[in-house]
């Protein structure tokens, strides 16, 4: 439970830098609007621990073939699929997608490595 806690509040902050730093990427910045950005963080990772691993078992021919490359796109569309439930949310073009997706993702894989290794000590 508290892994997923994490996750949520990682998919947040992530969101949160993705608009911070992204062009046309774009969500509510004042503070009053924390509920709706802990919301997307929420949906965001039960997005990845419910579709995605639909999603990649789909796509593992493609994933394999573009050396895991594809799997950027499936968290595009997992961006994608989360503006469309959250309207405030607005990505208007590729390279949005694209960055915010990087930002994300690299945020996700950190705080993975981070859990992994409390973890195991």
């Amino acid at each position: 439970m508290m892994r997923f806690l994490v996750r949520i509040l990682a998919n947040a902050f992530a969101i949160y830098l993705a608009a911070y730093f992204v062009v046309d990427f774009d969500f509510p910045h004042q503070v009053q609007d924390w509920k709706l950005l802990l919301l997307a963080g929420l949906l965001l990772a039960l997005f990845n621990a419910v579709l995605k691993p639909l999603l990649k078992l789909i796509s593992a021919p493609l994933i394999v073939l573009s050396l895991g490359l594809f799997t950027l796109i499936i968290n595009a569309a997992l961006l994608w699929l989360l503006s469309l439930v959250i309207p405030e949310l607005s990505i208007t073009t590729f390279w949005a997608y694209f960055w915010g997706t990087l930002i994300i993702s690299l945020v996700n894989w950190l705080v993975e490595l981070f859990i992994k290794k409390k973890k195991t000590t």
